[in-house]
Parts: C-alpha cells; sequence; structure tokens
C-alpha cells in the first residue's frame, strides 16, 4: 500500500490533536510531524512541505486584544506556507482551515477569508490542488476554555465551581471534533468528493450537524453537572448531540473525582449498592482478575465505561493517547468506588491484592463488529 503523507500544521492544538490521533489510526496515512517553530525557519518549513502529500493547515490565531495581530497573523502563516512550497517547488494538496465567520465584519473572519484566496491563487497559478474548508463552530474533549468555544468555557466553568452567563443568546451551528476529522480524512483519501471540485470549485462549506441556541446547551450541561456529577448517574446518550455534549463535558471533571464512592445501602441483610444509574441504554458485566493480573489497555471515541471494583484491590490507569502522563487510581473492595473512563484515554486494570479481583463494567453501548471503537493501545 502506498501511504498518503500528511502534515498538519497546528498538530498541537485542539483539532490538529484529534486529527492526529485520528490519522495515526489510518493505515492509509504516514504523519509527517510538525513543530511551531517551523514557521519561522524556512529550511525546515520547506523540508516539511516536500516530505508532504497533503498538508491540513489548521495553524492559526482565534483570539486576542488586538484584532489586527490576529488578521497579520493569520495571512502571515499561509504566505509562510505558500513561499515554503515555491520554493521548494512543490505543489501538495492543502486543505485550509476556514470559518464560517469569512463572512461576518470582523478581522478573524477576514483573515480566513483572504488567506483562503491567497492559497486559491496560488492553486491557479501553480496547477495544484487546495481545499477551502468554511468550518462550523467546532466542540469537544480538550477544547480551551476562553478560546475554543463556548461547550468547551461552560464545562469548564461547571466543573471547577463557577456559574456560566449568557450574553447573547443566539442558535450556533456545531460540528462535533470528531465527526470533522472523519470528514478532512475523507477529503484527504478522496479530494473529488467535493461537489464541483472537476470544474474548479475549491471552497467548500463543512455542514453543520447541529444548530442550537446557546440557552439550550447551557441546560444540558446543568443538567449533567446535576445528574452525573452530584448524583452519579449517566444521562440520554442515545442523541447523538447529547452523547457527544456529555462527553466533552466528561473530560473536564477534576482527577480528583475519582475514585468516587458508592453510596451503600446497609441493613442486616447485608448491603445493597446501586452500580450505574442511567438513563440510557447500556452493557453491564463483571470479570474476576487473578492477583498480579491486567486487563485493558484500550481506549475508546464515543463510548461512555464505567469501572466498580466490589471486591480485592486495584489500580486503575489511565493516559490521554498523546500524552505520557499517567492517572493511577487504587480502589479497595472494602469502600466500593468507580472510576469512568473519558474517551481518547486508554485504560486498565490491575489485580494489586492477593485475592481475587471482581469487577463490574457499564458501558452505554455493547460492542458493534461493524462500527468497533475499541483500540489496543497500552497505558
Amino acid at each position: 500500500m502506498v501511504k498518503i503523507k500528511v502534515g498538519i500544521t497546528g498538530q498541537h492544538g485542539f483539532v490538529g490533536a484529534h486529527l492526529h490521533n485520528y490519522l495515526s489510526l489510518k493505515e492509509e496515512i504516514e504523519l509527517i510531524p510538525f513543530e511551531k517553530n517551523y514557521f519561522d525557519d524556512s529550511d525546515k518549513l520547506q523540508s516539511f512541505v516536500q516530505s508532504c502529500n497533503a498538508i491540513v493547515h489548521l495553524a492559526a490565531m482565534n483570539r486576542h486584544e488586538d484584532p489586527q495581530f490576529i488578521y497579520d497573523t493569520n495571512v502571515g502563516l499561509v504566505n509562510k506556507l505558500i513561499e515554503a512550497c515555491k520554493a521548494a517547488e512543490v505543489q501538495p494538496h492543502i486543505l485550509f482551515s476556514s470559518s464560517t465567520q469569512e463572512e461576518n465584519d470582523n478581522l478573524y473572519g477576514r483573515s480566513k477569508r483572504d488567506g483562503r484566496l491567497a492559497l486559491e491563487s496560488w492553486s491557479k497559478e501553480n496547477n495544484s490542488l487546495v481545499s477551502g474548508l468554511v468550518i462550523p463552530n467546532v466542540f469537544g474533549p480538550f477544547g480551551k476554555p476562553f478560546y475554543n468555544s463556548v461547550v468547551a468555557t461552560f464545562c469548564h466553568q461547571l466543573t471547577h465551581g463557577a456559574q456560566p452567563q449568557i450574553n447573547v443568546d443566539s442558535e450556533v451551528s456545531l460540528i462535533y471534533v470528531n465527526d470533522l476529522i472523519e470528514e478532512i480524512f475523507s477529503i484527504i483519501i478522496n479530494p473529488n468528493k467535493i461537489e464541483g471540485r472537476a470544474e474548479g470549485a475549491l471552497r467548500y462549506c463543512i455542514p453543520a450537524p447541529y444548530k442550537k441556541k446557546v440557552s439550550h446547551i447551557l441546560q444540558l450541561l446543568d443538567s449533567y453537572k446535576l445528574d452525573y456529577l452530584e448524583n452519579g448517574a449517566f444521562p440520554d446518550l442515545t442523541d447523538p448531540f447529547k452523547r457527544d455534549l456529555f462527553n466533552t463535558f466528561r473530560c473536564y471533571v477534576p482527577q480528583e473525582y475519582y475514585p468516587h464512592a458508592f453510596k451503600l445501602n446497609i441493613d442486616n441483610r447485608g448491603q445493597f449498592v446501586e452500580i450505574a444509574r442511567t438513563n440510557t441504554p447500556g452493557q453491564t458485566s463483571y470479570s474476576t482478575t487473578v492477583p498480579g493480573i491486567t486487563r485493558g489497555n484500550h481506549f475508546h471515541t464515543r463510548k461512555a465505561e464505567r469501572f466498580a471494583v466490589i471486591k480485592g484491590k486495584a489500580r486503575i490507569q489511565l493516559r490521554k493517547i498523546d500524552s505520557d502522563e499517567v492517572i493511577n487510581y487504587y480502589l479497595d473492595g472494602e469502600k466500593p468506588s468507580y472510576v469512568d473512563m473519558p474517551v481518547w484515554f486508554t485504560h486498565n486494570i490491575t489485580n494489586i491484592g492477593e485475592e481475587e479481583l471482581i469487577t463490574l463494567f457499564w458501558i452505554n453501548e455493547p460492542f458493534d463488529q461493524e462500527n468497533p471503537d475499541t483500540y489496543f493501545v497500552n497505558v
């Protein structure tokens, strides 16, 4: 198989990190590393563009106290990319991340529009391929609060003791980051999927799956805070938007929230423990594990999952797949408790005691052989 060599400017940003992680799972793709300082070193930038069949240009500035600085920075990055391609005499397929703010009368929107037009001009002069992707508001796990989206800001505030305020209750067009990166991948693989490509069309408006009022988003997130954080109940995850919003919310829950103790109901018969209260269908299972054995070492991109230890001693480890930081949780069946697994975190559980470990598992959807969501990676 001849692989497509793909580079991502801004690969450490919100969308860039998700795209990098997703493409790393694809056999058709070879990722070409990119670092921010390449834009300040013409030789490194030329070497980068020379190595790529396709470049996803995500590097940009979203916010700054000086709007003119935003404009100059974003247009300047595009021009540096074009000059590097000219100097290296290469014509990679460039997928440019623009914004629905192109039509707004602000310097950020103009920087996106003018950057796209500059790439289109270079494309026509050099008979090269450019895809100008006009992207709606993006939300998802690991977004930067007060920078990437209102969803990120609300999630951070609600999980850190603050109450969000709505300045303008407008309707916003939204796309979940997983949906966006799947769309970008499909264009990398098949650039001609863009309607009108044969006639020279270069601008492509990525559809927004969701249109929601800001107040509706906050209402749902408020319910997650009450039901999930305060009462340990999973919300209804059958609706795709609610599932995507919950997976986003989950990633802002502070690490120290876990392991979370169960409410024990004790009488003369013994004790009764509710493992997972849910408003959504799911699959419940249990395992027994002998001392010293580790289970798991995988991650999910859309499923919510709970590990509950009811007998024995266990260590649960989590690691975000693009990070080296390992989070350790220690659970003891003498004090039954649980840990929930965020999406994009590889996780495992090890019996660290001297007796059999009994663990209950709940996941919000059963295994789907045609559409798997389990990727095996060691913690």
